[in-house]
């Protein structure tokens, strides 16, 4: 049984990616703890705190050695991961090694480090995607900058804008968000060491020494001061998830409407077998703007216990760090489900010009209205202009003609050439440079996405 759909061996691979679902498997968590012990006994062993053959000795331990299933049953008892953990580790090692084993830190530390270590693999699938994303979304809107479709807002056709306009601000929309990846990143890869209550006091004057060479030797940032109580940077992680996914849920709010019968504007890639119907054999249901809207809807509430984990009591809390193990990897997994989905869609996504022009005429000529008020104007006044056409639009949404043909019959627009305001060059030459502004200001925030997070990127011996 599975109490998770991201866990589940049936919906699992809909809404998570096979990559992200492996960084937070049970046997990556046992390797970022060895990892995190092994460099702790490496710092400790420069500093003389401990024998040298000790961290040698952890790098050959195989996490495969540790039964995440005997570890599972004595977290049930321990409340923590880490306690087993140790016991089993201790376990493993020689009579003369094992007293040093774990010396002067707490749970806190190997858990909080490990996941760091957990996390600098997730941020870097989530960047590859979304670089993958944000060029396949420009390359879109370059292909399409001149395209005339209809501009719709509250759900009914305004005026003309360009396919490659709206392909622009999805684009932008998404790398809005993106560009903070190096700062979160940056805050959340941190080493954790404080020890008991955080103060080290067991490492006495070693103490900082031990830090900066324990976070140098995993490659993670280090803290003058232990992070335990100070979870601002896993609330902020999941809050950019959640947003991120919310980016993401704007393109497939409007692909999946502009994917549906009566607009048939865009299709999604086509893949055998993708978005059928048990019942109708017809059907090509959007299947990646599914599971992008869904991730959306679960992510937000996981962020909750995220920021409730800020409110720590003292120098650990009693269940608000414990909350923190179901929430954040549920966002990283439905985080990548949305963005494997998003790259489909932006490497592949089939739009339909001729039926954006067809969708065009679709209402006789109202999407110029606005123009046809403004060339009205001159003549008649903004207020008499804007009354006029909004008059002429009741009576083509009654059937009793087109736009044009209901103007041309009044006499308030006798002799005024309106033929220009349903010229739709106007319409698209401003579509094609709002997506030339906004794929630039893309592509300044797409390359914030290699930046590096901190000078400490990298793991050292």
């Amino acid at each position: 049984m599975t109490l998770s759909a991201l866990d589940s061996l049936i919906l699992g691979p809909l809404f998570a990616t096979d990559a992200m679902r492996a960084v937070f498997t049970d046997e990556a968590r046992i390797a970022a703890m060895l990892r995190a012990e092994a460099a702790l006994a490496r710092a400790q062993g420069r500093a003389g705190l401990v024998p040298d053959a000790l961290a040698p000795a952890l790098d050959a331990l195989a996490p495969a050695a540790l039964d995440p299933t005997s570890l599972g049953r004595r977290t049930a008892l321990s409340g923590v991961p880490v306690i087993p953990f140790v016991k089993a580790v201790q376990a493993t090692l020689p009579a003369d090694l094992e007293p040093a084993f774990h010396k002067g830190t707490t749970t806190q530390d190997i858990a909080d480090t490990a996941l760091a270590l957990q996390l600098r693999e997730a941020f870097g699938l989530v960047a590859e995607d979304l670089g993958a994303i944000l060029a396949g979304l420009s390359d879109l809107a370059r292909r399409h900058r001149e395209t005339p479709c209809v501009g719709r807002t509250y759900g009914q056709h305004a005026a003309p804008v360009t396919f490659g306009f709206k392909a622009a601000i999805w684009a932008l929309g998404i790398a809005e968000v993106a560009a903070d990846l190096p700062r979160i990143r940056g805050r959340a890869l941190a080493a954790s060491l404080g020890g008991p209550v955080g103060t080290l006091a067991s490492l006495g004057e070693a103490a900082d020494a031990v830090g900066e060479d324990f976070a140098r030797v995993l490659g993670l940032g280090y803290e003058p001061a232990p992070w335990h109580t100070r979870r601002a940077r896993i609330a902020e992680t999941g809050s950019w998830l959640a947003l991120l996914m919310g980016t993401l849920a704007k393109l497939a709010t409007d692909v999946a409407h502009l994917a549906s019968t009566e607009v048939g504007e865009v299709a999604e890639p086509f893949v055998p077998g993708r978005g059928g119907s048990s019942a109708m054999p017809h059907k090509r249901n959007p299947v990646s703007s599914t599971v992008i809207l869904a991730a959306f809807s679960a992510a937000k509430g996981q962020v909750v216990p995220l920021l409730d984990g800020m409110a720590a009591a003292h120098e650990r809390p009693a269940g608000a760090w414990h909350a923190e193990w179901h929430a954040l990897p549920a966002l990283f997994g439905l985080a990548s489900g949305a963005l494997r989905e998003a790259r489909a869609l932006a490497e592949g996504l089939v739009p339909d010009p001729a039926r954006m022009r067809t969708n065009l005429d679709l209402t006789g000529g109202l999407l110029f209205a606005d123009a046809l008020a403004a060339r009205l104007a001159p003549r008649l006044g903004a207020e008499a202009a804007h009354a006029l056409v909004e008059a002429a639009a009741g009576a083509v949404r009654e059937g009793r003609g087109s736009l044009a043909a209901v103007l041309a019959a009044r006499p308030e627009a006798a002799g005024i050439d309106l033929q220009p305001a349903f010229d739709l060059a106007p319409a698209i030459r401003a579509g094609a440079r709002t997506t030339d502004r906004a794929l630039a200001e893309t592509a300044r925030l797409a390359a914030l996405l290699t930046r590096p997070s901190h000078p400490d990127a990298s793991p050292c011996p």
